[in-house]
């Protein structure tokens, strides 16, 4: 791997915002553009000399001319990487003259898109000031005889793209292929301009495909001064032998990209103790549909609560079935369209696609598939012969269903990486998002071994079993807990009086609910108090900001705040007394907070390192050939005494500060070298200490933080906003069960976390879940008080309270106001008040509370107060302010 670095390599990277293995491929090739010439008068030999002197995976550029293989993994993202490498050569260079090269047309209309289409969201030069007026010019297999010379004369950047079928088939008379004909237009064929230009840069996107004879010499002729080739799959096929590209100068394999989180995670789906001689295949291939449907209803439902909850767009995942033929493929879409097959529930949401199909209905098929990705598409399952090819990228693939296919045939990357790109462009650190699942029962364990074997692209797989209980579960779905204005008592009571204005029309009613939900929430950074929203100026502002808001979808912006604008402060009243004012900030631990250990006796009793073999193994990245370097160990710290050798190592652990610990680490060195001299002499004690130095270190460090505890450091609080928007819930639900109202009495009581309730007069949300039945009294409690004016259980996204050395976020259980304060309430069983989870949590409440309340005390503000309740301690015949006992 090359250390180059120059500063174009990284505008570009940091333009296009460039993935690490983008990043690397970049800076490989402006190293390797230091070596060549970049002209058509270069001598091979040395050059391949050069390459193969930095890059021990290349031999050689396999064609004649220069010619460099980056292998990258599916969805690593070589679309953006030849975007990247275009840019770069023309900013270095002035390179202007690049060939793309697809090998098939599903490919060849994407990178078309990709490299043309400025409203793409994968629009490859997006933020590259030099192509931002003056685009590239893109000339397409279906374009390039409409040019004229004086327009390609023009262009500063001319991007050809062609279907690889355009420039390597002749004709069915014998002619020449249409691009190697005349152009009236250039006075020569477009290819023979081509091969004419000066410094063409060829790049072969798929460049598996482009190996055949045939393919090789239509290449060599147009002459290019640079070829560019990227892959997932850096080999070609004879026979029964896979034979390596010799001229791969990167490679980033799947597995490392599966382990950097550049895509999903495969995952293996079987039945538990499932047995496939027990089944006919028949029976075989309805289970596994069955069962790959259920994970899909299952992620479907998973993928839309993430997403409600973290505010991003619904992904609607799809299933792919594998078929071995088109007569099978049939047979499963028929299968799927009965009505006992999930209650028919799928039969219009099925594709099939396969060669076979002509016509209107092969193309109306392909329109479905190549749109699977807008949540318009009905389609959930799709029903593919074999495999569909590269360049069918999609983000919503998470299931995948071969039937009757050898485990080798599952586990390739063309199998699975179809399903490998993530919706959201990165990990999200939620398994269901993450991950992609593989329904193979009767495979299972051939393919856990395929998957182990060495050389897989895949070195570990995980595993979901699936049970008759999982298949019969009953259908859920996502509702949402929608936030309301709660009015305090006060206002009730003037209500009766005067009952408050009610828009007269839906778009007055639209118009007041941007207003209360969206732009006055936003206030909460332009004030100090909540009740300075009653100021005048506050409310031209918020006037303004809602007049941007509406003119971005309304023609009608000026009448539809005119039809309230008499009623306007009466409306930001409403909002002011309606909601519960939680301020807005991030708390988070500053860098001061630390491990303190404790002292104790190290267990030597598993330290039983060995002298390691002394010879050093070398293996080549080439050919995979072994060589050894005999000798000892030795260098300057051999005559170190070990322990000190220890500390050295240990003084490397970044949780550890020696100053503190100096005495304890000598100690604890110190036992686990007399350890080793027990069964060894000290030159070989010295050489195990040097060889296992880091190891050792982390065995100490292991039982180091089993006697020790976390000191949390001061949280410093971001810019503090008054308050802000309430945010809405989303909560799954069985489809069959009702909404419950929160006094109902539900049995068995270890089945409430499952409801859904509603009935509240004092929330901010028209209905909750809760955890256990000690919540759902609390509530009731919280509604029947007469001091208690307004509660609610926060969203997730409600609080940036973080706990656990600001690695997690904690949310408490309820929040409410009352005449006097603010509160912060956890319920908690009583047994586990005293865990350090809990007493963490809440020292993160009491940062929070003390952060909040340091800028209200200034305002003449409600103060905030965090109550730590056992659950022992609920029960209706409590008023809440029984509760203010357990302040913590």
């Amino acid at each position: 791997m090359s250390n180059f670095m120059n500063q174009t390599a990284l505008y570009i990277k940091n333009r296009l915002s460039l993935r690490k293995p983008q990043e690397e491929a970049l800076n490989i090739l402006a190293d390797i553009c230091t070596l060549l010439p970049l002209t058509k008068q270069n001598d091979l030999q040395e050059e391949i000399a050069k390459i193969k002197g930095k890059y021990p995976t290349f031999k050689d550029f396999e064609r004649n001319f220069p010619n460099i293989c980056f292998a990258l993994a599916t969805g690593v993202g070589k679309t953006r990487l030849m975007g990247a490498f275009i840019v770069y050569l023309y900013k270095t260079y002035r390179l202007n003259d690049f060939f793309i090269l697809a090998p098939n047309l599903t490919i060849y209309n994407k990178l078309i898109d990709d490299f043309s289409n400025l409203s793409n969201p994968k629009y490859v030069f997006k933020g590259i000031s030099d192509f931002a007026t003056n685009y590239p010019l893109v000339i397409t297999g279906d374009t390039y005889r409409e040019m004229t010379e004086y327009q390609l004369a023009q262009a500063s950047v001319r991007i050809n793209i062609f279907n690889i079928s355009k420039i390597n088939a002749d004709e069915r008379n014998g002619d020449k292929p249409l691009i190697k004909r005349l152009s009236e237009y250039l006075g020569q064929s477009y290819f023979d301009y081509l091969a004419s230009r000066e410094r063409l840069v060829l790049l072969m996107d798929e460049s598996h495909h482009y190996r055949a004879k045939r393919a090789m010499q239509v290449i060599t002729e147009l002459n290019p001064v640079l070829g560019l080739e990227v892959t997932a799959t850096p080999q070609v096929q004879k026979g029964s032998k896979a034979v390596p590209f010799k001229n791969v100068v990167y490679e980033y394999s799947l597995a490392r990209a599966i382990q950097d989180g550049f895509v999903k995670k495969p995952y293996v789906a079987t039945r538990k103790n499932f047995n496939p001689k027990d089944y006919t295949p028949e029976e075989i291939d309805r289970m596994k549909v069955m069962d790959g449907i259920r994970v899909h209803q299952n992620t479907h439902l998973e993928l839309e609560k993430f997403a409600r909850n973290h505010n991003l767009p619904i992904v609607k995942p799809f299933v792919l079935i594998i078929t071995k033929d088109t007569e099978h493929a049939g047979k499963i879409k028929a299968m799927i369209q009965q009505e006992d097959f999930y209650g028919g529930h799928y039969k219009d949401k099925v594709l099939e696609i396969h060669s076979a199909q002509k016509g209107t209905e092969r193309e109306e098929n392909i329109a479905q598939l190549l749109s699977l990705e807008n949540p318009l598409n009905k389609i959930e399952i799709v029903i593919h012969v074999n495999m569909l090819k590269e360049g069918w990228d999609v983000t919503n693939l998470y299931t995948i269903v071969p039937l009757r296919a050898s485990a080798s045939e599952t586990l390739t990357e063309q199998t699975i990486g179809r399903g490998l790109r993530l919706p959201y462009g990165r990990i999200m650190h939620d398994e269901a998002v993450d991950r992609l699942a593989i329904v193979a029962h009767d495979k299972f364990n051939a393919l856990i071994e395929e998957a182990n074997r060495p050389g897989s692209i895949i070195k570990k797989e995980h595993i979901i079993e699936l049970s008759d209980e999982d298949l019969n579960a009953p259908q859920k779905e996502i509702i949402e807990g929608k936030t309301v204005l709660v009015l305090a008592p006060t206002k009730l009571a003037e209500q009766n009086s005067s009952p408050m204005w009610e828009p007269p029309t839906e778009t007055a009613k639209s118009t007041v609910r941007l207003l209360q939900n969206t732009v006055l929430p936003e206030m909460g950074k332009e004030v100090k108090t909540l009740g300075e929203l009653n100021f005048r100026e506050v409310q031209e502002m918020a006037k303004e900001k809602l007049k941007k808001h509406l003119e971005a979808t309304s023609l009608y912006a000026a009448d539809q705040i005119a039809e309230i604008d008499s009623h306007f402060s009466e409306i930001v009243d409403q909002y002011a007394k309606g909601i519960i004012p939680i301020p807005r900030l991030v708390v988070q631990p500053g860098r001061d907070g630390h491990l303190q250990f404790e002292d104790f006796e190290l267990d030597t009793t598993n330290l039983t390192y060995t002298e390691p073999d002394q010879d050093i193994l070398l293996k080549s990245l080439a050919d995979g050939g072994i060589s050894l370097v005999q000798g000892q160990v030795s260098g300057q710290i051999t005559e170190e005494k070990p322990e000190n050798v220890l500390l050295g190592a240990l003084c490397d652990v970044p949780e550890i500060a020696y100053d503190d610990y100096a005495d304890l680490l000598y100690k604890w060195a110190h036992t686990a070298v007399e350890k080793m001299r027990t069964y060894m002499d000290e030159q070989k004690v010295r050489n195990t200490v040097i060889a296992y130095r880091k190891q050792i270190a982390e065995f100490i460090f292991a039982q180091m933080k089993q006697h020790s505890h976390y000191v949390q450091p001061d949280f410093a609080a971001a810019e503090v906003h008054p308050f802000e928007r309430i945010y809405p819930h989303n909560f799954e639900k069985v489809k069959q069960d009702k909404i419950y109202n929160y006094m109902d009495t539900i049995e068995p009581k270890n089945s409430i976390p499952s409801k859904v309730f509603t009935g509240f007069k004092k929330a901010l949300h028209d209905i909750y879940k809760f955890d256990s039945d000690t919540e759902k009294t609390f509530a009731a409690i919280l509604e029947q008080d007469i001091t208690v004016n307004k509660w609610l259980r926060p969203a997730d996204r409600q609080f940036d309270i973080y706990w656990n050395n600001g690695a997690d976020k904690y949310v408490p259980d309820f929040v409410v106001e009352t005449a006097q304060g603010l509160f912060l309430v956890e319920l908690k069983r009583a047994d586990q008040l005293a865990t350090t989870e809990v007493q963490e949590k809440a020292k993160a409440a009491r940062k929070w509370v003390q952060a909040v309340n340091a800028v209200l005390a200034k305002n003449n503000e409600k103060l905030w107060t965090y109550l730590l309740i056992p659950h022992t301690e609920v029960a209706l015949n409590k008023d809440f302010a029984y509760f203010e006992r357990f302040k913590n």
